[in-house]
């Protein structure tokens, strides 16, 4: 259907709606030590908001050529959803006060994650996150993923609505690329890591939770704030 709204709202997933970062550093970390190797935090900041193609190629040149990598491949997922199905995964605060303000002012909304279809639903299965998104756009459907701006620009014209109109939440430096890099408006709540100078130039708003990001577009919406330029654009 045609939007008939003059905005859209695109957030990622992991790390922005739910905190699952941990746990897939968690996962990868304890796997990787079950093979005899060592994957520190720093290289794990590395990894954030990139999609499992890149993080898979990322391991293995850090790890070297005598690394088991498609055992680990294999291993370290079921980690991960043992880990999800015996604890659950946590919702960001904020976020049901963010999803039940776009209900109600009728704002189409889309998720943009660098998870693969399969692993996205079971992760918002997870978390008991449950609204009527609009759209969802997963790496598996797009040819390059995060930082590229594939998937942002693939749920713009799902949406239907140009890129000068979609405001995008992201939690990673590599989210809010993809997302300046498609020409919008970019709102970054920090997860794990803190925005370096560059990406503070690339962000729009700067929120310190889905609380304010949810008071910044309400007052982009009703015209108090002007939408401002995005850095990058199309």
């Amino acid at each position: 259907m045609q939007n008939n709204n003059r905005y859209a709202v695109i957030l990622d997933m992991d790390g922005l709606m739910i905190d699952t970062e941990p746990l897939y550093k968690y996962a990868l970390q304890k796997t990787a030590q079950e093979f005899g190797y060592t994957l520190t935090d720093n290289f794990m900041m590395r990894l954030v908001g990139r999609p499992d193609s890149d993080c898979r190629r990322m391991i293995a040149a850090h790890l070297g050529p005598d690394f088991p990598l498609q055992s680990f491949w294999k291993q370290w997922p079921l980690l991960w959803r043992s880990e999800a199905l015996s604890n659950g995964i946590k919702q960001k605060p904020g976020l049901p006060e963010l999803l039940s303000f776009l209900t109600k002012r009728r704002i189409p909304a889309a998720i943009a994650t660098s998870s693969s279809r399969r692993q996205a639903f079971f992760s918002l299965d997870a978390a008991n996150i449950n609204h009527p998104f609009d759209h969802f756009v997963t790496v598996d459907e797009v040819e390059k993923g995060k930082p590229a701006p594939d998937i942002f620009l693939k749920a713009a014209k799902r949406l239907e609505t140009h890129p000068k109109f979609c405001i995008a939440l992201e939690d990673s430096e590599n989210g809010i690329r993809a997302a300046s890099s498609a020409g919008m408006h970019t709102i970054m709540v920090p997860d794990m890591i803190q925005p370096s100078e560059d990406i503070r130039n690339k962000t729009n708003f700067l929120a310190s939770s889905l609380h304010e990001a949810k008071d910044h577009i309400c007052d982009i919406i009703t015209g108090k704030i002007p939408l401002d330029k995005p850095s990058g654009g199309i």
